[in-house]
């Protein structure tokens, strides 16, 4: 059973800094992305990882602020967040494929293409 736990919440001024982990337990550390989802709207995509960590993949809000990274030694992957704003304010989700995916297919974005979620944790900036 692959499980996934968060950690990093917290509270950020505008233009601060944070750094959000996954730690991946219970199967293959496979590909890897990042979801948030603010009060309101739908869960979208923030980054993701290959399995050796050479390509990544930004939506365009976060692209230059945001990078994703994995340590594949811990099976953990990060998310360090430069320049933050108060509308990055969102609970944020870490996100496994199977363990059959072995590049990043053009679905990448899409929360379905994902099979195993964690708990979400939450970020909130402040202006």
């Amino acid at each position: 059973q692959v499980q996934l736990f968060e950690s990093g919440a917290g509270w950020a001024q505008g233009g601060g800094s944070l750094r959000l982990s996954c730690a991946v337990s219970g199967g293959t550390f496979s590909i890897m992305g990042w979801f948030r989802q603010a009060p309101g709207k739908e869960r979208e995509f923030v980054a993701v990882i290959s399995r050796n960590g050479g390509t990544t993949y930004y939506a365009d809000s976060v692209k230059g602020r945001f990078t994703i990274s994995r340590d594949n030694a811990k099976n953990t992957v990060y998310l360090q967040m430069n320049s933050l704003r108060p509308e990055d304010t969102a609970v944020y989700y870490c996100a496994a494929r199977p363990s059959t995916y072995y590049s990043i297919t053009s679905d990448y974005a899409s929360p379905t293409a994902y099979r195993y979620w964690g708990q979400g944790t939450q970020v909130t900036v402040s202006s």
